[in-house]
Protein backbone atom coordinates (compact mmCIF):
# COMPACT_ATOMS: atom_id res chain seq x y z
CA UNK A 1 0.00 0.00 0.00
CA UNK A 2 1.35 3.41 -0.95
CA UNK A 3 1.65 5.84 1.94
CA UNK A 4 0.71 9.41 1.04
CA UNK A 5 0.81 12.14 3.68
CA UNK A 6 -0.14 15.81 3.59
CA UNK A 7 2.15 17.92 5.79
CA UNK A 8 1.15 21.53 6.49
CA UNK A 9 4.18 23.55 7.55
CA UNK A 10 3.84 26.83 9.41
CA UNK A 11 6.67 28.26 7.27
CA UNK A 12 8.98 27.22 4.44
CA UNK A 13 11.20 24.69 6.28
CA UNK A 14 14.35 25.40 4.31
CA UNK A 15 16.98 26.75 4.75
CA UNK A 16 17.31 25.41 8.29
CA UNK A 17 18.42 28.70 9.79
CA UNK A 18 16.43 28.81 13.04
CA UNK A 19 15.67 26.30 15.78
CA UNK A 20 12.07 25.60 14.85
CA UNK A 21 13.02 24.57 11.31
CA UNK A 22 15.05 21.54 12.43
CA UNK A 23 12.06 19.32 13.23
CA UNK A 24 10.14 20.65 10.21
CA UNK A 25 12.88 19.87 7.70
CA UNK A 26 14.72 16.78 8.96
CA UNK A 27 11.42 14.95 9.32
CA UNK A 28 11.07 15.01 5.52
CA UNK A 29 14.05 12.80 4.50
CA UNK A 30 13.40 10.48 7.46
CA UNK A 31 9.79 9.83 6.42
CA UNK A 32 10.78 9.57 2.77
CA UNK A 33 13.18 6.73 3.67
CA UNK A 34 10.19 4.94 5.20
CA UNK A 35 8.40 5.05 1.84
CA UNK A 36 6.13 8.00 2.61
CA UNK A 37 5.15 10.18 -0.33
CA UNK A 38 4.95 13.64 1.17
CA UNK A 39 2.67 16.38 -0.13
CA UNK A 40 4.07 19.48 1.53
CA UNK A 41 2.07 22.67 2.00
CA UNK A 42 4.07 25.72 3.19
CA UNK A 43 3.13 29.19 4.30
CA UNK A 44 5.57 31.88 3.22
CA UNK A 45 6.01 35.58 3.76
CA UNK A 46 8.07 36.63 0.76
CA UNK A 47 6.91 34.26 -1.99
CA UNK A 48 10.13 32.29 -1.64
CA UNK A 49 10.30 28.78 -3.07
CA UNK A 50 12.96 26.24 -2.20
CA UNK A 51 13.83 23.60 -4.85
CA UNK A 52 15.66 21.61 -2.13
CA UNK A 53 12.26 20.51 -0.78
CA UNK A 54 11.43 18.76 -4.06
CA UNK A 55 14.11 16.15 -3.26
CA UNK A 56 12.01 14.79 -0.40
CA UNK A 57 8.42 15.55 -1.40
CA UNK A 58 6.09 14.22 -4.09
CA UNK A 59 4.61 17.72 -4.32
CA UNK A 60 5.22 21.12 -2.75
CA UNK A 61 2.65 23.90 -2.57
CA UNK A 62 3.18 27.44 -1.28
CA UNK A 63 0.55 29.75 0.20
CA UNK A 64 0.84 33.41 1.23
CA UNK A 65 0.39 34.14 4.90
CA UNK A 66 -2.05 36.94 5.72
CA UNK A 67 -0.58 39.98 7.42
CA UNK A 68 -1.80 42.81 9.60
CA UNK A 69 -5.51 43.55 9.93
CA UNK A 70 -6.39 40.87 7.35
CA UNK A 71 -5.44 38.22 9.89
CA UNK A 72 -7.01 39.82 12.95
CA UNK A 73 -9.77 37.90 14.68
CA UNK A 74 -11.62 38.22 17.97
CA UNK A 75 -11.86 34.45 18.37
CA UNK A 76 -8.82 32.97 16.63
CA UNK A 77 -5.18 33.47 17.63
CA UNK A 78 -3.26 35.52 15.08
CA UNK A 79 -0.87 32.64 14.34
CA UNK A 80 -3.88 30.54 13.28
CA UNK A 81 -6.01 33.19 11.55
CA UNK A 82 -3.07 34.33 9.43
CA UNK A 83 -2.78 30.80 8.00
CA UNK A 84 -6.45 30.28 7.19
CA UNK A 85 -6.39 29.61 3.45
CA UNK A 86 -9.18 28.44 1.11
CA UNK A 87 -6.79 27.16 -1.57
CA UNK A 88 -5.03 24.94 1.00
CA UNK A 89 -8.32 23.46 2.20
CA UNK A 90 -9.43 22.83 -1.38
CA UNK A 91 -6.18 20.98 -2.15
CA UNK A 92 -6.53 18.83 0.97
CA UNK A 93 -10.08 17.86 0.01
CA UNK A 94 -8.98 16.40 -3.35
CA UNK A 95 -8.06 13.08 -1.71
CA UNK A 96 -8.37 11.14 1.54
CA UNK A 97 -4.71 11.11 2.61
CA UNK A 98 -3.83 11.63 6.31
CA UNK A 99 -2.91 15.19 7.30
CA UNK A 100 -0.07 16.24 9.60
CA UNK A 101 -0.30 19.82 10.89
CA UNK A 102 3.02 21.29 12.00
CA UNK A 103 2.24 23.45 14.99
CA UNK A 104 -0.98 24.88 16.40
CA UNK A 105 -0.46 27.53 13.71
CA UNK A 106 -1.73 25.16 11.00
CA UNK A 107 -4.77 23.65 12.72
CA UNK A 108 -7.63 25.77 11.37
CA UNK A 109 -9.07 22.78 9.49
CA UNK A 110 -9.85 21.07 12.81
CA UNK A 111 -12.83 23.42 12.99
CA UNK A 112 -14.02 22.50 9.47
CA UNK A 113 -16.59 19.67 9.46
CA UNK A 114 -15.56 18.61 5.95
CA UNK A 115 -12.49 17.05 7.58
CA UNK A 116 -14.29 15.26 10.42
CA UNK A 117 -13.73 11.81 8.88
CA UNK A 118 -10.05 12.34 7.98
CA UNK A 119 -7.00 11.13 9.88
CA UNK A 120 -5.57 14.35 11.35
CA UNK A 121 -2.36 14.69 13.40
CA UNK A 122 -0.88 17.72 15.16
CA UNK A 123 2.79 18.16 15.93
CA UNK A 124 3.04 20.49 18.95
CA UNK A 125 6.16 22.66 18.91
CA UNK A 126 5.21 24.30 22.22
CA UNK A 127 2.30 24.69 24.53
CA UNK A 128 1.74 27.89 22.60
CA UNK A 129 -0.24 29.81 25.17
CA UNK A 130 2.55 29.29 27.71
CA UNK A 131 5.16 30.32 25.15
CA UNK A 132 3.33 33.56 24.33
CA UNK A 133 2.82 34.28 28.02
CA UNK A 134 6.59 34.05 28.49
CA UNK A 135 7.10 36.37 25.51
CA UNK A 136 4.76 38.89 27.15
CA UNK A 137 6.84 38.89 30.32
CA UNK A 138 10.06 39.44 28.38
CA UNK A 139 8.85 41.97 25.79
CA UNK A 140 10.52 45.37 25.93
CA UNK A 141 7.66 47.43 24.43
CA UNK A 142 4.14 47.95 25.78
CA UNK A 143 2.66 47.14 22.36
CA UNK A 144 4.44 43.78 22.22
CA UNK A 145 3.49 42.99 25.81
CA UNK A 146 -0.19 43.61 25.07
CA UNK A 147 -0.08 41.65 21.81
CA UNK A 148 1.59 38.62 23.37
CA UNK A 149 -0.77 38.72 26.36
CA UNK A 150 -3.85 38.79 24.09
CA UNK A 151 -2.44 36.05 21.89
CA UNK A 152 -1.72 33.90 24.94
CA UNK A 153 -5.32 34.30 26.14
CA UNK A 154 -6.73 33.40 22.73
CA UNK A 155 -4.34 30.46 22.38
CA UNK A 156 -5.32 28.96 25.73
CA UNK A 157 -9.00 28.90 24.75
CA UNK A 158 -8.15 27.66 21.26
CA UNK A 159 -5.79 24.88 22.39
CA UNK A 160 -8.35 23.65 24.92
CA UNK A 161 -11.05 23.64 22.23
CA UNK A 162 -9.10 21.58 19.67
CA UNK A 163 -7.50 19.12 22.14
CA UNK A 164 -10.14 16.51 21.29
CA UNK A 165 -10.48 17.22 17.57
CA UNK A 166 -7.38 15.55 16.10
CA UNK A 167 -6.70 11.85 15.69
CA UNK A 168 -3.53 12.36 17.75
CA UNK A 169 -1.12 14.99 19.04
CA UNK A 170 2.67 14.62 19.34
CA UNK A 171 4.60 16.76 21.83
CA UNK A 172 8.30 17.61 21.72
CA UNK A 173 8.76 17.28 25.51
CA UNK A 174 7.18 15.23 28.25
CA UNK A 175 6.18 18.47 30.01
CA UNK A 176 4.15 19.61 27.00
CA UNK A 177 2.49 16.19 26.85
CA UNK A 178 1.54 16.39 30.54
CA UNK A 179 0.09 19.90 30.14
CA UNK A 180 -2.19 18.70 27.35
CA UNK A 181 -3.24 15.67 29.38
CA UNK A 182 -3.90 17.46 32.67
CA UNK A 183 -5.01 20.92 31.59
CA UNK A 184 -6.80 20.16 28.32
CA UNK A 185 -7.82 16.55 29.09
CA UNK A 186 -6.27 15.35 25.83
CA UNK A 187 -6.25 11.54 25.72
CA UNK A 188 -4.58 11.13 22.32
CA UNK A 189 -1.16 12.65 22.88
CA UNK A 190 2.29 11.01 22.83
CA UNK A 191 5.88 12.15 23.11
CA UNK A 192 7.86 12.23 19.85
CA UNK A 193 11.47 13.52 20.00
CA UNK A 194 12.50 16.18 17.52
CA UNK A 195 14.20 15.24 14.27
CA UNK A 196 17.81 16.41 14.05
CA UNK A 197 20.52 16.61 11.36
CA UNK A 198 22.15 13.26 10.61
CA UNK A 199 25.49 15.07 10.95
CA UNK A 200 24.87 15.52 14.69
CA UNK A 201 26.76 12.46 15.90
CA UNK A 202 28.22 13.72 19.19
CA UNK A 203 31.03 15.74 17.68
CA UNK A 204 32.12 17.15 21.05
CA UNK A 205 35.78 18.01 21.49
CA UNK A 206 37.60 16.94 24.63
CA UNK A 207 39.81 19.29 26.60
CA UNK A 208 39.35 23.03 27.06
CA UNK A 209 37.82 25.74 24.91
CA UNK A 210 38.75 29.39 24.96
CA UNK A 211 35.54 31.32 25.75
CA UNK A 212 31.94 31.14 26.94
CA UNK A 213 29.19 31.33 24.34
CA UNK A 214 25.56 32.42 24.29
CA UNK A 215 23.84 31.94 20.92
CA UNK A 216 20.36 32.39 19.51
CA UNK A 217 18.15 34.58 17.35
CA UNK A 218 19.00 37.90 18.98
CA UNK A 219 16.06 39.69 17.34
CA UNK A 220 13.72 37.71 19.64
CA UNK A 221 12.93 39.65 22.82
CA UNK A 222 13.54 36.71 25.18
CA UNK A 223 16.94 35.97 23.65
CA UNK A 224 18.02 39.60 23.79
CA UNK A 225 16.87 39.78 27.41
CA UNK A 226 18.99 36.73 28.23
CA UNK A 227 22.03 38.19 26.49
CA UNK A 228 21.68 41.56 28.26
CA UNK A 229 21.28 39.77 31.59
CA UNK A 230 24.42 37.72 31.05
CA UNK A 231 26.49 40.82 30.25
CA UNK A 232 25.14 43.00 33.07
CA UNK A 233 24.53 40.53 35.88
CA UNK A 234 26.94 37.66 35.28
CA UNK A 235 29.99 38.61 33.20
CA UNK A 236 30.35 42.21 34.42
CA UNK A 237 32.30 40.81 37.40
CA UNK A 238 33.96 37.87 35.62
CA UNK A 239 37.12 38.57 33.69
CA UNK A 240 36.38 35.75 31.29
CA UNK A 241 35.65 36.01 27.55
CA UNK A 242 32.00 35.91 26.49
CA UNK A 243 30.92 35.59 22.86
CA UNK A 244 27.31 36.41 21.99
CA UNK A 245 26.37 35.17 18.52
CA UNK A 246 23.17 35.20 16.50
CA UNK A 247 20.81 36.88 14.10
CA UNK A 248 20.15 40.61 14.05
CA UNK A 249 21.38 41.91 17.41
CA UNK A 250 19.92 45.29 18.39
CA UNK A 251 21.97 48.46 18.66
CA UNK A 252 21.34 48.37 22.40
CA UNK A 253 22.88 44.90 22.74
CA UNK A 254 25.87 45.75 20.52
CA UNK A 255 26.55 48.96 22.45
CA UNK A 256 26.42 47.19 25.81
CA UNK A 257 28.77 44.44 24.62
CA UNK A 258 31.27 47.05 23.43
CA UNK A 259 31.35 48.57 26.92
CA UNK A 260 32.76 45.35 28.37
CA UNK A 261 36.34 44.43 27.51
CA UNK A 262 35.80 40.68 27.68
CA UNK A 263 32.57 40.53 25.62
CA UNK A 264 32.13 40.51 21.85
CA UNK A 265 29.18 40.20 19.45
CA UNK A 266 29.20 38.02 16.33
CA UNK A 267 26.22 39.11 14.26
CA UNK A 268 24.54 36.90 11.66
CA UNK A 269 27.13 34.12 11.51
CA UNK A 270 26.74 31.44 8.84
CA UNK A 271 25.64 27.98 9.94
CA UNK A 272 29.20 26.74 9.56
CA UNK A 273 30.57 29.63 11.63
CA UNK A 274 27.99 29.05 14.35
CA UNK A 275 28.78 25.34 14.58
CA UNK A 276 32.48 26.17 14.77
CA UNK A 277 31.87 28.61 17.64
CA UNK A 278 29.76 26.07 19.53
CA UNK A 279 32.47 23.43 19.16
CA UNK A 280 35.32 25.71 20.27
CA UNK A 281 33.55 27.24 23.29
CA UNK A 282 34.41 25.88 26.72
CA UNK A 283 30.98 26.59 28.22
CA UNK A 284 27.78 27.04 26.21
CA UNK A 285 25.50 29.17 28.40
CA UNK A 286 21.76 28.70 27.84
CA UNK A 287 19.39 30.58 30.15
CA UNK A 288 15.73 30.65 29.10
CA UNK A 289 12.47 32.24 30.24
CA UNK A 290 10.07 29.68 28.75
CA UNK A 291 9.36 26.20 30.16
CA UNK A 292 7.53 24.88 27.07
CA UNK A 293 8.92 23.25 23.94
CA UNK A 294 12.41 21.97 23.28
CA UNK A 295 15.32 24.36 22.89
CA UNK A 296 17.18 23.27 19.75
CA UNK A 297 20.17 25.35 20.80
CA UNK A 298 20.41 23.15 23.90
CA UNK A 299 20.53 19.99 21.79
CA UNK A 300 22.97 21.64 19.39
CA UNK A 301 25.30 22.54 22.25
CA UNK A 302 25.06 19.06 23.78
CA UNK A 303 25.72 17.27 20.49
CA UNK A 304 28.51 19.57 19.33
CA UNK A 305 29.87 21.52 22.30
CA UNK A 306 31.63 21.04 25.63
CA UNK A 307 30.13 22.05 28.99
CA UNK A 308 26.54 23.33 28.94
CA UNK A 309 25.20 25.62 31.66
CA UNK A 310 21.41 26.00 31.78
CA UNK A 311 18.50 26.84 34.07
CA UNK A 312 15.34 24.86 34.86
CA UNK A 313 13.29 26.60 32.17
CA UNK A 314 15.73 25.51 29.47
CA UNK A 315 15.74 21.90 30.67
CA UNK A 316 12.03 21.51 31.53
CA UNK A 317 10.67 18.23 30.21
CA UNK A 318 13.83 17.26 28.33
CA UNK A 319 15.26 14.75 30.80
CA UNK A 320 18.69 16.18 29.97
CA UNK A 321 19.45 17.61 33.40
CA UNK A 322 22.26 15.06 34.12
CA UNK A 323 24.17 16.35 31.07
CA UNK A 324 24.19 20.00 32.11
CA UNK A 325 25.52 22.32 34.77
CA UNK A 326 22.57 23.92 36.57
CA UNK A 327 22.07 27.48 37.82
CA UNK A 328 19.15 29.87 38.41
CA UNK A 329 20.41 33.13 39.89
CA UNK A 330 23.17 35.38 38.59
CA UNK A 331 25.31 34.37 41.58
CA UNK A 332 24.86 30.68 40.74
CA UNK A 333 25.74 31.27 37.09
CA UNK A 334 28.91 33.11 38.14
CA UNK A 335 29.87 30.32 40.55
CA UNK A 336 29.39 27.54 37.96
CA UNK A 337 31.27 29.45 35.25
CA UNK A 338 34.18 30.24 37.57
CA UNK A 339 34.42 26.60 38.65
CA UNK A 340 34.04 24.81 35.32
CA UNK A 341 36.00 27.24 33.16
CA UNK A 342 39.11 25.57 34.52
CA UNK A 343 37.85 21.99 34.17
CA UNK A 344 38.52 20.02 31.00
CA UNK A 345 35.68 18.34 29.13
CA UNK A 346 36.35 14.59 29.17
CA UNK A 347 35.60 11.38 27.33
CA UNK A 348 33.42 10.39 30.29
CA UNK A 349 31.26 13.46 29.66
CA UNK A 350 30.85 12.43 26.01
CA UNK A 351 30.05 8.80 26.89
CA UNK A 352 27.24 9.93 29.21
CA UNK A 353 25.71 12.03 26.42
CA UNK A 354 25.96 9.11 24.02
CA UNK A 355 24.19 6.83 26.48
CA UNK A 356 21.27 9.26 26.81
CA UNK A 357 21.01 10.42 23.19
CA UNK A 358 21.25 7.27 21.08
CA UNK A 359 17.90 5.68 22.03
CA UNK A 360 16.02 9.01 21.92
CA UNK A 361 17.26 11.19 19.07
CA UNK A 362 17.22 8.59 16.31
CA UNK A 363 15.55 9.87 13.14
CA UNK A 364 15.10 6.43 11.62
CA UNK A 365 13.51 4.90 14.73
CA UNK A 366 11.27 7.91 15.28
CA UNK A 367 10.13 7.92 11.63
CA UNK A 368 9.21 4.22 11.92
CA UNK A 369 7.26 5.02 15.09
CA UNK A 370 5.44 7.89 13.38
CA UNK A 371 4.55 5.77 10.36
CA UNK A 372 3.18 3.14 12.71
CA UNK A 373 1.02 5.68 14.48
CA UNK A 374 -0.41 6.99 11.20
CA UNK A 375 -0.97 3.79 9.21
CA UNK A 376 -0.91 1.09 11.87
CA UNK A 377 2.04 -1.09 12.90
Amino acid sequence: MEKHLHIISLCVPYPVDFGGAFDLFYKLPALQKEGVQIHLHCFNNDNEEQPELNKYCASVNYYPRKKGHKACSTSLPYIVASRKNKALLANLLKDEYPILMEGIHCTFLLNDHRFDHRKKFVRLHNVEYEYYRSLSKSASSIFHKLYYRLESSLLRKYEKNIASKATAFWGVTQVDVEVYKKEFHCTTIDYLPVYLPDSWQLNCLEGKGSYCLYHGDLSVDTNEKAALWLIEKVFSELKLPLVIAGKNPSNKLVALAHQHNYTCIVDNPSEKEMQDMIAKAHINILPSYSHSGIKLKLLNALFNGRHCLANKATLAGTGLDPLCLLAETAAEFKQQISCFYQQAFTKENIDLRKKMFEPTYNNSANAKKQVGWIWGK
